[in-house]
């Protein structure tokens, strides 16, 4: 990877890295698919005012809207929804630690769509790090009753974040910036969110207290305006398997925030596991 790749990349990091505990702190008052739907009107609001700053295109024909709307269904709507319901039952870290199997549904969702032979140096590294956030997170698993049911939404979450990385990726090779393929993702999520909430009948309501609202201002502009960018224009520089190790490597900074803010405990098991995502990091950034 060139130097600006390893600063998009830490961006990615630091970005997703401190998502986790304002997330938790969107659930409560406001249900999961209204707090998403508020998140992500601010970010297009932001996106496309950047798109127009920056001259960049924003009308296209049909057929990039249709793919447009895809990566809203998989990736700004879907995705979040069903994490955010999940976070009602399980720790922040078992959010993140799930969300880091990114990195191998990339792979093979690639390698299943193009017929091609996956790199086993990515595979290796992804599994040697899944294998160390596993050690690091095994307590977690025990934390709630509907652990396992938030354990399926995370799962089905993740493989439609990957979805969307796809649609993304296929934008960029059309030459559609990263800015405005957001804009209109995000737009088109945000109607995907509103059929949500008629679905469900919930509310269009909003917390004003000043802990929710800071939660959903980070969550707006860090995490999803700034990191989205940064990982979706990583995506299409270094590919899906070395992006999607990001996803591995940051539930170890989300646990570190917990340390701080959650009393998290380390063990010798932990430090074994933060050992082996080294190691899988090292194996993945030397591969290609």
């Amino acid at each position: 990877m060139k130097r600006a790749d390893y600063f998009l990349y830490g961006i990615v990091l630091f970005g997703w890295s401190t998502s986790w505990l304002p997330l938790k702190g969107q659930i409560g008052s406001v249900d999961p698919e209204i707090s998403i739907l508020w998140r992500f009107i601010i970010a297009l609001i932001i996106c496309f005012i950047i798109s127009k700053l920056q001259n960049l295109k924003l009308i296209f024909p049909l057929k990039i809207h249709f793919k447009m709307a895809l990566m809203g269904f998989f990736m700004f709507s879907t995705n979040f929804t069903l994490f955010y319901y999940a976070s009602e039952h399980v720790a922040s870290g078992l959010l993140a630690v799930v969300w880091s199997m990114t990195s191998i549904i990339n792979i093979f969702m690639v390698a299943i769509i193009t017929r091609s032979k996956p790199d086993y140096s990515q595979l290796l590294a992804s599994a040697i790090g899944l294998i160390g956030i596993t050690l690091i997170f095994i307590p977690e698993l025990k934390v709630s009753e509907l652990a396992f049911e938030s354990l399926i939404m995370c799962i089905i979450g993740t493989i439609s974040f990957c979805s969307g990385n796809l649609v993304s990726r296929s934008l960029q090779n059309e030459n559609i910036p990263v800015m405005s393929a957001n804009s209109f993702g995000m737009l088109y999520g945000c109607f995907v969110l509103i059929i949500y909430a008629f679905i469900l009948d919930h509310p269009f309501r909003i917390s004003f207290e000043t802990p929710y609202l800071a939660g959903l201002l980070w969550l707006s502009v860090i995490s999803t305006v700034l990191t989205f960018t940064c990982y979706l224009t990583l995506l299409g520089r270094i590919g899906p398997g070395r992006i999607g190790y990001a996803t591995i490597v940051f539930p170890i900074f989300a646990l570190l925030i917990s340390t701080i803010f959650e009393d998290y405990v380390w063990t010798p098991i932990a430090l074994v596991g933060v050992g082996l995502v080294i190691l899988g990091n090292l194996i993945m950034t030397k591969s290609n």
